[in-house]
């Protein structure tokens, strides 16, 4: 708020002549009618590099995504060695009545197991894809499961109930967001107080991992970009061969 006062004030022209002003020192003006200021905006567009869609993210450019198309590389027989997937579900240390949303769950790779660890509870497998939703549906109807319910979200929302979530889990798949301060904003509204977001990335430090550039994060980057929306770093556990695995949480109101 800019604050005015009236009163009278004298300049002289040219010619030696007197000119009377009003001036304003104690009138309440708003500052936003006097000044608009535009925000820094969210995301810069760019050129796109051959794996990205030339849209950048708190310095990061974001990655194209990978399709259904690519469903038969989510469940190849290698990837339990590669990656070790075992072990991630069991480092989740899930209790058997958490909701759990898995986000880009794909073909629910790990939307079934941890079915199997929350039977009390219940998965949301989210994805934008319906043809992704589709291999959950059919794999739900062959193994008789009952806990996981396909969701179809958005580009920029989740589609998930206000605090009605214990864990958001994404698996190398936040860096494929095309809006993901939105996303992110969501998914903490989604999440109970105390919940946690588990992210699984490819380490862009080691420049080993087998992975192109854009589909890989630094942990400084996810990070910068979760704190950004709210989230607490909690932890990065170093249990995989290729990927961070981190965890933040969103904090109880006080």
């Amino acid at each position: 708020m800019l604050v005015l006062s009236p009163g009278w004030g004298e300049l002289v022209s040219d010619q030696g002549t007197p000119i009377r002003l009003l001036t304003l020192d104690s009138i309440e003006i708003p500052l936003e009618d006097l000044i608009q200021v535009e925000p820094d905006p969210i995301y810069v567009i760019g050129d796109p590099s051959p794996d990205g869609i030339g849209r950048f993210y708190m310095g990061r450019e974001i990655s194209q995504v990978m399709g259904h198309l690519g469903a038969g590389w989510l469940e190849r027989p290698s990837r339990v060695r590669e990656e070790r997937t075992d072990l991630v579900v069991r480092n989740l240390e899930l209790e058997p009545d958490d909701v759990v949303a898995d986000i880009g769950a794909g073909t629910g790779y790990f939307s079934f197991p941890i079915a199997e660890t929350v039977k009390d509870g219940r998965v949301l497998a989210v994805d934008i894809q319906p043809e992704m939703l589709e291999f959950i549906e059919a794999r739900k109807r062959q193994d008789k499961v009952d806990n996981v319910t396909g969701v179809l979200g958005k580009i920029d929302d989740p589609n998930l109930s206000p605090d009605s979530v214990d864990l958001a889990f994404m698996v190398d798949a936040y860096h494929e967001f095309s809006h993901p301060r939105e996303m992110m904003l969501a998914i903490h509204r989604a999440l109970r107080p105390g919940g946690r977001v588990v992210l699984l990335e490819y380490r862009a430090e080691d420049p080993d991992v087998p992975i192109k550039r854009l589909h890989k994060m630094t942990e400084a980057q996810v990070k910068l970009e979760m704190e950004a929306v709210g989230l607490t770093f909690i932890e990065n556990r170093d249990v995989l061969p290729w990927q961070h695995m981190l965890f933040f949480e969103k904090q109880a109101s006080p």
